[in-house]
C-alpha cells in the first residue's frame, strides 16, 4: 500500500465487518434484492430492473422495470410482494446492497411497518449479495437476451416478464437439485426428488454395471446460507432456449 493511502493519526482505522450470516430453511424467510441496468436505445439512458429473489427457493417473487431508481418505487414493490406472499410481521429478512434505493428513509420506514428485518452488504463489496448477482448474470447471459438495446419501457418489461416465467416455472436450477424455483417454493420438490431418486435406484438394480459408485444424490437441500464464510455463492448460468417457444 502507498504511504499516502495509509491510515494516519492515533485513532484506529475504520473497519467494515462482514454482514451477519443468514440461513433460510423454508420459503419467505430471507429475500435478496437489487437493481440492474438495462440498456435503452437512447445513449446514456437506461431502464432499471428491480428484482426480489427468495434465496431458499430461488424464486423471483417480485420485479418491475422503471425509468429511474427510486426508494419509493422499491418500497411499493416490496409492499406488493408481502401482500402476495402473505408475509407476517417479523417473518422476513431482506438483504440488499448499500445503494440509496435500498437504504433510503422511505424504504427503511416501509420495512419497519411491515416488520421486515434489514440486512446490508459491505460498501463496495458485491460478493455480499451473491444470489442477486448470480440471478442478474443468468438474465444477461441468457442466449435470448436481446443483442440490441430496448426501444421502450414496455419492450423491456415484456422481455423480463417472459424471462421470469421461464426462470420460475421451467428452469431446472442447479442450486436446488434441478427442480424449478416455483416447485421448491410451493414444496412440490419433496415428491419430485423422491420419485427421481426411486427412478435412479431402480435403474441401478436393473443395470448395476453402469454405476461404479452410488447413484446421484437427490436429497433435498434443507437450508440455504447467505454470507457464511464457507458459502458457495456460484450458481450455474443455464441456457434458456426454451424461452423462445
Amino acid at each position: 500500500m502507498s504511504a499516502a493511502l495509509a491510515h494516519r493519526g492515533r485513532s484506529r482505522p475504520k473497519t467494515v465487518h462482514r454482514p451477519k450470516a443468514l440461513e433460510s430453511k423454508k420459503p419467505n424467510e430471507v429475500y435478496s434484492w437489487d437493481i440492474t441496468y438495462l440498456l435503452s436505445t437512447l445513449r446514456g439512458e437506461y431502464f432499471y430492473l428491480y428484482m426480489f429473489l427468495d434465496i431458499f427457493s430461488r424464486k423471483i417473487v417480485g420485479w418491475r422495470v422503471h425509468a429511474y431508481e427510486s426508494m419509493e418505487l422499491s418500497s411499493l414493490l416490496l409492499g406488493e410482494i408481502c401482500a402476495q406472499e402473505r408475509i407476517n410481521v417479523n417473518q422476513l429478512t431482506l438483504h440488499a446492497d448499500n445503494g440509496g434505493p435500498m437504504k433510503g428513509a422511505t424504504m427503511l420506514v416501509t420495512m419497519q411497518k411491515l416488520g421486515i428485518m434489514p440486512s446490508f452488504s459491505r460498501p463496495s463489496v458485491s460478493d455480499d449479495n451473491p444470489f442477486s448477482e448470480s440471478l442478474f448474470k443468468t438474465l444477461k447471459y441468457c442466449p435470448l437476451y436481446p443483442s440490441k438495446p430496448f426501444a421502450s419501457l414496455e419492450e423491456a418489461s415484456s422481455w423480463v416478464e417472459a424471462f421470469v416465467a421461464w426462470y420460475n416455472d421451467e428452469h431446472l436450477h442447479s442450486g436446488i437439485k434441478f427442480v424449478t424455483p416455483s416447485s421448491r417454493h410451493a414444496g412440490a420438490d419433496f415428491e419430485i426428488l423422491e420419485k427421481r431418486n426411486s427412478v435412479y435406484e431402480k435403474a441401478k438394480l436393473r443395470n448395476p454395471q453402469r454405476w461404479s459408485k452410488a447413484t446421484r444424490n437427490w436429497e433435498r437441500i434443507e437450508s440455504v446460507k447467505l454470507n457464511h464464510l464457507k458459502e458457495e455463492s456460484k450458481s450455474a448460468t443455464t441456457a434458456c432456449s426454451r424461452l423462445a417457444s
